[in-house]
Protein backbone atom coordinates (compact mmCIF):
# COMPACT_ATOMS: atom_id res chain seq x y z
CA UNK A 1 0.00 0.00 0.00
CA UNK A 2 1.46 3.59 -0.97
CA UNK A 3 1.52 6.80 0.63
CA UNK A 4 2.22 10.40 -0.43
CA UNK A 5 5.59 12.28 0.41
CA UNK A 6 6.30 15.70 0.99
CA UNK A 7 6.50 15.88 -2.86
CA UNK A 8 4.02 14.30 -4.00
CA UNK A 9 5.74 10.99 -5.04
CA UNK A 10 4.16 7.39 -3.88
CA UNK A 11 6.03 5.91 -0.81
CA UNK A 12 5.24 2.21 -0.41
CA UNK A 13 3.76 1.87 3.16
CA UNK A 14 5.46 -0.93 5.44
CA UNK A 15 2.35 -3.41 6.18
CA UNK A 16 2.38 -5.34 9.67
CA UNK A 17 2.09 -8.96 10.36
CA UNK A 18 3.32 -12.15 8.95
CA UNK A 19 2.20 -13.39 5.48
CA UNK A 20 0.76 -16.36 5.28
CA UNK A 21 -1.88 -18.24 2.65
CA UNK A 22 -4.79 -18.00 5.63
CA UNK A 23 -5.47 -14.69 6.66
CA UNK A 24 -8.10 -13.73 9.48
CA UNK A 25 -10.38 -11.04 9.09
CA UNK A 26 -12.48 -9.10 12.40
CA UNK A 27 -15.35 -7.63 11.21
CA UNK A 28 -15.58 -3.93 13.54
CA UNK A 29 -17.83 -1.27 13.43
CA UNK A 30 -20.62 -0.12 16.11
CA UNK A 31 -23.57 -2.32 16.71
CA UNK A 32 -26.46 -2.30 13.98
CA UNK A 33 -24.53 -1.13 11.02
CA UNK A 34 -24.70 -4.73 9.37
CA UNK A 35 -21.48 -6.67 10.21
CA UNK A 36 -23.54 -10.16 11.32
CA UNK A 37 -25.21 -9.38 7.82
CA UNK A 38 -21.77 -8.86 6.30
CA UNK A 39 -20.53 -11.85 7.79
CA UNK A 40 -23.33 -14.21 6.75
CA UNK A 41 -23.02 -13.58 3.00
CA UNK A 42 -19.10 -13.71 3.17
CA UNK A 43 -19.45 -17.04 4.98
CA UNK A 44 -23.22 -18.41 3.58
CA UNK A 45 -24.06 -19.15 7.18
CA UNK A 46 -26.67 -17.72 9.07
CA UNK A 47 -25.49 -15.89 12.58
CA UNK A 48 -28.08 -13.83 14.45
CA UNK A 49 -28.35 -10.25 13.02
CA UNK A 50 -31.03 -8.57 15.04
CA UNK A 51 -31.97 -5.13 15.78
CA UNK A 52 -30.54 -4.74 18.99
CA UNK A 53 -26.83 -3.45 20.46
CA UNK A 54 -24.41 -6.42 20.98
CA UNK A 55 -26.51 -9.19 19.69
CA UNK A 56 -23.44 -10.77 18.75
CA UNK A 57 -21.20 -11.24 22.50
CA UNK A 58 -18.75 -14.26 21.53
CA UNK A 59 -16.97 -13.36 17.95
CA UNK A 60 -18.38 -16.01 15.29
CA UNK A 61 -16.00 -17.07 12.60
CA UNK A 62 -16.01 -19.01 9.67
CA UNK A 63 -13.47 -20.32 6.78
CA UNK A 64 -13.82 -19.65 3.59
CA UNK A 65 -11.88 -20.77 0.55
CA UNK A 66 -10.64 -17.59 -1.55
CA UNK A 67 -11.42 -18.10 -5.52
CA UNK A 68 -7.86 -17.52 -7.82
CA UNK A 69 -8.02 -18.85 -11.42
CA UNK A 70 -4.16 -18.25 -11.34
CA UNK A 71 -4.17 -20.79 -8.77
CA UNK A 72 -6.42 -23.01 -10.33
CA UNK A 73 -4.03 -22.67 -13.49
CA UNK A 74 -0.98 -23.41 -11.78
CA UNK A 75 -2.86 -26.76 -9.94
CA UNK A 76 -3.64 -27.72 -13.22
CA UNK A 77 -0.55 -27.52 -14.94
CA UNK A 78 1.71 -28.39 -11.99
CA UNK A 79 -0.73 -31.27 -10.52
CA UNK A 80 0.99 -31.37 -7.42
CA UNK A 81 0.53 -34.21 -4.55
CA UNK A 82 -1.23 -31.84 -2.15
CA UNK A 83 -3.25 -28.54 -3.18
CA UNK A 84 -3.45 -25.82 0.17
CA UNK A 85 -5.75 -22.94 -1.64
CA UNK A 86 -5.89 -19.41 0.28
CA UNK A 87 -7.90 -19.03 3.27
CA UNK A 88 -9.93 -16.51 5.04
CA UNK A 89 -10.78 -16.97 8.32
CA UNK A 90 -13.83 -14.31 9.26
CA UNK A 91 -14.54 -13.30 12.19
CA UNK A 92 -18.05 -11.43 13.47
CA UNK A 93 -16.92 -9.22 16.09
CA UNK A 94 -19.53 -7.30 18.54
CA UNK A 95 -20.17 -3.97 18.07
CA UNK A 96 -17.85 -1.07 19.66
CA UNK A 97 -19.22 1.98 21.53
CA UNK A 98 -17.92 5.00 22.75
CA UNK A 99 -16.04 4.04 25.97
CA UNK A 100 -15.25 0.63 24.65
CA UNK A 101 -11.73 1.45 25.45
CA UNK A 102 -12.47 1.88 28.80
CA UNK A 103 -14.84 -1.27 29.20
CA UNK A 104 -18.19 -0.14 28.20
CA UNK A 105 -20.53 -2.10 26.40
CA UNK A 106 -17.95 -5.10 27.21
CA UNK A 107 -15.35 -3.39 24.75
CA UNK A 108 -12.62 -4.68 26.46
CA UNK A 109 -13.67 -8.11 25.40
CA UNK A 110 -13.94 -6.81 22.17
CA UNK A 111 -11.07 -5.26 21.27
CA UNK A 112 -9.25 -8.74 22.87
CA UNK A 113 -11.44 -10.02 19.54
CA UNK A 114 -9.39 -7.41 17.61
CA UNK A 115 -6.17 -8.10 18.57
CA UNK A 116 -6.20 -12.02 17.39
CA UNK A 117 -7.02 -10.96 13.22
CA UNK A 118 -4.53 -9.84 10.72
CA UNK A 119 -6.82 -7.23 9.02
CA UNK A 120 -10.07 -5.19 9.83
CA UNK A 121 -13.20 -5.21 7.66
CA UNK A 122 -14.91 -2.11 9.01
CA UNK A 123 -18.34 -1.89 8.43
CA UNK A 124 -20.34 1.43 7.91
CA UNK A 125 -23.96 2.19 7.75
CA UNK A 126 -25.21 4.87 5.39
CA UNK A 127 -28.96 3.49 5.02
CA UNK A 128 -31.70 4.98 6.73
CA UNK A 129 -34.35 2.67 8.46
CA UNK A 130 -36.61 3.39 11.42
CA UNK A 131 -36.80 0.02 11.90
CA UNK A 132 -32.81 -0.48 12.39
CA UNK A 133 -31.79 1.46 15.35
CA UNK A 134 -28.53 3.14 15.93
CA UNK A 135 -26.77 3.65 18.85
CA UNK A 136 -26.15 7.10 18.72
CA UNK A 137 -29.30 7.84 17.77
CA UNK A 138 -28.95 8.78 14.23
CA UNK A 139 -26.73 7.77 11.08
CA UNK A 140 -23.37 9.90 10.53
CA UNK A 141 -20.75 7.38 9.17
CA UNK A 142 -18.06 9.82 9.64
CA UNK A 143 -18.32 9.95 13.30
CA UNK A 144 -18.86 6.80 13.80
CA UNK A 145 -15.49 6.18 12.25
CA UNK A 146 -13.85 8.68 14.56
CA UNK A 147 -15.91 6.74 17.10
CA UNK A 148 -13.89 3.26 16.37
CA UNK A 149 -10.54 5.04 15.82
CA UNK A 150 -10.37 6.75 19.04
CA UNK A 151 -11.69 3.49 21.03
CA UNK A 152 -8.74 1.45 18.97
CA UNK A 153 -6.02 4.24 19.71
CA UNK A 154 -6.71 4.70 23.62
CA UNK A 155 -6.78 0.72 23.55
CA UNK A 156 -3.13 0.39 22.12
CA UNK A 157 -1.81 3.52 24.29
CA UNK A 158 -3.23 1.37 26.98
CA UNK A 159 -1.36 -1.40 25.97
CA UNK A 160 1.80 0.27 24.74
CA UNK A 161 2.28 2.96 28.28
CA UNK A 162 2.31 -1.23 30.37
CA UNK A 163 4.71 -2.39 28.23
CA UNK A 164 7.14 0.84 28.59
CA UNK A 165 6.81 0.86 31.87
CA UNK A 166 7.69 -2.44 32.61
CA UNK A 167 10.39 -2.12 30.44
CA UNK A 168 11.50 0.95 32.02
CA UNK A 169 11.64 -1.19 34.97
CA UNK A 170 14.01 -4.22 33.67
CA UNK A 171 16.32 -1.42 32.29
CA UNK A 172 17.10 0.47 35.42
CA UNK A 173 18.18 -2.72 37.13
CA UNK A 174 20.19 -4.00 34.05
CA UNK A 175 21.30 -2.54 31.00
CA UNK A 176 20.41 -4.67 27.56
CA UNK A 177 21.11 -2.93 24.01
CA UNK A 178 18.48 -5.01 22.41
CA UNK A 179 16.08 -4.47 25.45
CA UNK A 180 17.02 -0.42 24.91
CA UNK A 181 16.37 -0.12 21.05
CA UNK A 182 13.08 -1.93 21.65
CA UNK A 183 11.99 1.03 24.75
CA UNK A 184 13.23 3.37 21.93
CA UNK A 185 11.02 2.13 18.88
CA UNK A 186 8.24 1.65 21.67
CA UNK A 187 8.28 5.14 22.84
CA UNK A 188 8.25 6.23 19.45
CA UNK A 189 5.14 4.14 18.72
CA UNK A 190 3.50 5.64 22.20
CA UNK A 191 4.01 9.41 20.87
CA UNK A 192 2.53 8.40 16.93
CA UNK A 193 -0.95 7.26 19.24
CA UNK A 194 -1.13 10.23 21.57
CA UNK A 195 -0.41 12.16 18.50
CA UNK A 196 -3.82 10.72 17.30
CA UNK A 197 -1.52 8.62 14.19
CA UNK A 198 -2.53 5.12 13.67
CA UNK A 199 -0.01 3.01 13.49
CA UNK A 200 0.03 1.61 10.13
CA UNK A 201 -0.18 4.98 8.92
CA UNK A 202 3.11 6.12 10.16
CA UNK A 203 6.59 6.49 8.76
CA UNK A 204 8.77 3.61 9.97
CA UNK A 205 11.91 1.90 9.29
CA UNK A 206 12.63 -1.74 8.29
CA UNK A 207 14.44 -2.13 11.75
CA UNK A 208 11.41 -1.07 13.78
CA UNK A 209 8.70 -3.86 12.06
CA UNK A 210 9.55 -6.66 14.00
CA UNK A 211 9.08 -4.79 17.25
CA UNK A 212 5.82 -3.25 16.28
CA UNK A 213 4.63 -6.49 14.92
CA UNK A 214 4.79 -8.27 17.98
CA UNK A 215 2.64 -6.04 19.45
CA UNK A 216 0.07 -6.74 17.15
CA UNK A 217 -1.41 -3.16 18.00
CA UNK A 218 -5.01 -2.74 16.84
CA UNK A 219 -4.47 0.50 14.85
CA UNK A 220 -1.38 -1.70 13.01
CA UNK A 221 -3.77 -3.88 11.40
CA UNK A 222 -4.41 -3.26 7.45
CA UNK A 223 -8.60 -1.75 7.24
CA UNK A 224 -10.56 -1.80 4.31
CA UNK A 225 -14.03 0.46 4.54
CA UNK A 226 -17.08 -1.86 3.34
CA UNK A 227 -20.19 1.09 3.24
CA UNK A 228 -23.31 -0.42 3.58
CA UNK A 229 -26.44 1.17 1.70
CA UNK A 230 -29.89 0.68 0.85
CA UNK A 231 -31.04 -0.88 -1.88
CA UNK A 232 -32.00 2.10 -3.68
CA UNK A 233 -28.83 4.00 -3.21
CA UNK A 234 -26.89 0.95 -4.19
CA UNK A 235 -28.75 0.62 -7.43
CA UNK A 236 -28.53 4.33 -8.19
CA UNK A 237 -24.85 4.95 -6.98
CA UNK A 238 -25.24 7.57 -4.85
CA UNK A 239 -25.81 8.50 -1.20
CA UNK A 240 -25.25 12.06 0.68
CA UNK A 241 -22.79 9.65 2.87
CA UNK A 242 -20.22 8.61 0.27
CA UNK A 243 -18.43 12.11 -0.76
CA UNK A 244 -17.88 12.63 3.20
CA UNK A 245 -16.28 9.14 4.18
CA UNK A 246 -14.20 9.64 1.45
CA UNK A 247 -12.76 12.42 2.13
CA UNK A 248 -12.29 11.17 5.70
CA UNK A 249 -10.51 7.83 4.47
CA UNK A 250 -8.50 9.83 2.31
CA UNK A 251 -7.49 12.13 4.90
CA UNK A 252 -6.24 9.17 7.23
CA UNK A 253 -4.36 6.95 4.83
CA UNK A 254 -6.46 6.51 1.55
CA UNK A 255 -7.31 2.61 2.50
CA UNK A 256 -9.85 0.77 0.19
CA UNK A 257 -13.21 1.34 0.28
CA UNK A 258 -16.05 -1.43 -1.16
CA UNK A 259 -19.54 -0.14 -1.20
CA UNK A 260 -22.47 -2.44 -0.71
CA UNK A 261 -26.02 -3.54 0.38
CA UNK A 262 -26.88 -6.06 3.26
CA UNK A 263 -30.18 -6.31 2.08
CA UNK A 264 -29.75 -6.84 -1.53
CA UNK A 265 -26.97 -9.21 -0.73
CA UNK A 266 -28.97 -11.26 1.89
CA UNK A 267 -31.79 -11.51 -0.98
CA UNK A 268 -29.33 -12.95 -3.91
CA UNK A 269 -28.00 -15.16 -1.25
CA UNK A 270 -31.32 -16.62 -0.82
CA UNK A 271 -31.84 -16.68 -4.36
CA UNK A 272 -30.95 -19.94 -7.27
CA UNK A 273 -28.12 -18.09 -9.56
CA UNK A 274 -30.36 -18.01 -12.39
CA UNK A 275 -32.90 -16.24 -10.52
CA UNK A 276 -30.39 -14.04 -8.61
CA UNK A 277 -28.81 -13.46 -12.41
CA UNK A 278 -32.26 -12.31 -13.85
CA UNK A 279 -32.69 -10.23 -10.32
CA UNK A 280 -29.48 -8.42 -10.96
CA UNK A 281 -30.18 -7.88 -15.16
CA UNK A 282 -34.23 -6.12 -14.07
CA UNK A 283 -32.27 -4.06 -11.80
CA UNK A 284 -29.26 -3.14 -13.80
CA UNK A 285 -26.60 -4.31 -11.46
CA UNK A 286 -23.60 -6.59 -12.63
CA UNK A 287 -24.41 -10.00 -11.25
CA UNK A 288 -21.30 -12.40 -9.57
CA UNK A 289 -21.93 -15.68 -9.00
Amino acid sequence: MAASTKSGEKKERIVFGRPSNSLRIGVVGVPNVGKSTLFNILTKLNVPAENYPFCTIEPNEARVSVPDPRFDWLVDFHKPASVVPAVLQVTDIAGLIKGASSGEGLGNAFLSHIRAVDGIFHVLRIFEDEDVTHVEGSVDPVRDIDIITEELILKDIEMVEKLVGSLERELSHKKDKKKLQELEIMQRVHQCLKDRIQIRLADWKLTDVEVITSLQLLTSKPVVYIINMSEKDYIRKGNKWLGKIKQWVDAHGGEPMVPFCGALESKLVGMDPEEAKRYCEEQTIEFYS
